[in-house]
């Protein structure tokens, strides 16, 4: 397959259409949302927090933010 070159993002074709209900477009959701969640999961404590103050409340989202665990680099 060769190498086509455009020069405008006008002459370019569109994204390929899909079919509705095809099944293999569930399995290509659920894959994307697998490498999403892979990339950067989010991991939710359960409950409600109740602040006294929104400067409060940002401080506590800064501080969940700062204790999440780093993605380590594969290198």
């Amino acid at each position: 397959m060769g190498v086509r070159k455009f020069r405008s993002v006008e002459e370019m074709p569109g994204p390929s259409r899909r079919t509705p209900l095809d099944p293999e477009n569930l399995r290509l959701a659920l894959g994307l949302a697998t490498l999403a969640h892979g990339l950067h999961p989010l991991r939710l404590e359960a409950g409600v927090r109740k602040f006294r103050s929104w400067d409060e409340a940002l401080e506590s989202r800064a501080a969940r933010v700062r204790a999440r665990p780093q993605a380590s680099a594969k290198t």
